[in-house]
């Protein structure tokens, strides 16, 4: 059985205020556009091909469009936890990571409600802090979406590597799960175009959908009990082109048989199960 994880960093207007530190018009109308249009185009097409997602949400989304927040939740997906505003844990020590951390948490609650408990995280910038697993950890999350030490397998973060001239040393495995992401299962690279730092990735989304097909297939064919997780962007997938080569990449994924499509919190509850077992010797 193949797992498929559908993954949508709902930036926003965020992205450009933290992590290209632009507020001028047309940038921030690119976060707008997420919101408003690629947004309502992913969900309906989530709706009518009967498929749950998870989106990573930063606070500052959740705060700035709340009835769009609402209404990813009402649709019956996961919301994840995806920074404050978009910052990256780099470079923050571990008091100031942690106070955003449950600011994060405090903010969203204001827009879903005091019920709503994350289970996982996704760095903005996709990389991790000293302190991030921990931190994690102490507040109940159950995955982390950072990291690529796999493809297809979820496993157990490890935390305290050291990595210096004279030889890499792992670190102490953690309870925390992770759920491998990778940049060719990305539509960042791909579709983005930016004029400051210069940066034209405006691929032909056909192309784009071999590529994943591709990357989806071996999975499904080689790779016993796998994960398949996918991430994009509602202010870049939502182009029409791309939303279509979405839907039909979802419809060869349902042909292929054996297939199912969970949230992230669902698969990484099941990879817990499993990977206990097997370090238990069950």
């Amino acid at each position: 059985m193949t797992t498929v994880c559908l993954t949508f960093d709902f930036d926003a207007v965020s992205l450009w205020l933290s992590s290209f530190r632009t507020t001028s018009v047309t940038p921030v109308s690119r976060g707008e556009y997420g919101a408003t249009v690629g947004l309502p185009r992913l969900l309906k097409l989530l709706d009518g091909k009967a498929v749950k997602a998870t989106f990573f949400v930063p606070s500052h989304t959740a705060i700035s469009y709340p009835a769009e927040t609402r209404a990813i939740r009402d649709a019956g997906h996961e919301i994840a936890l995806h920074g404050y505003v978009h910052e990256t844990p780099l470079g923050l020590d571990r008091d100031e990571e942690a106070r955003l951390l449950d600011a994060s948490i405090a903010r969203l609650r204001k827009v879903l409600g005091n019920d709503f408990t994350p289970q996982g995280y996704r760095s903005p910038a996709w990389d991790l802090s000293v302190n991030t697993i921990d931190l994690l950890l102490e507040r109940g999350l159950m995955y982390d979406s950072s990291m690529m030490g796999d493809d297809f397998r979820p496993y157990f973060a490890r935390k305290g590597d050291q990595l210096d001239d004279e030889s890499f040393r792992p670190g102490e495995t953690s309870a925390l799960i992770e759920m491998p992401v990778a940049w060719e299962l990305d539509d960042f690279p791909y579709f983005t175009f930016l004029n400051k730092p210069l940066y034209s990735g405006l691929r032909d989304p056909a192309e784009v959908g071999r590529i994943w097909q591709s990357e989806f297939d071996y999975c499904h064919e080689e790779v016993e009990g796998g994960v398949f997780t996918l991430t994009t962007h509602p202010q870049i997938i939502g182009r029409g082109p791309r939303i279509r080569m979405l839907g039909a990449l979802i419809d060869h994924m349902k042909s292929a048989g054996d297939v199912r499509f969970l949230t992230m919190a669902e698969a990484a509850g099941e990879a817990r199960s499993t990977l206990t077992a097997i370090s238990s010797g069950h």
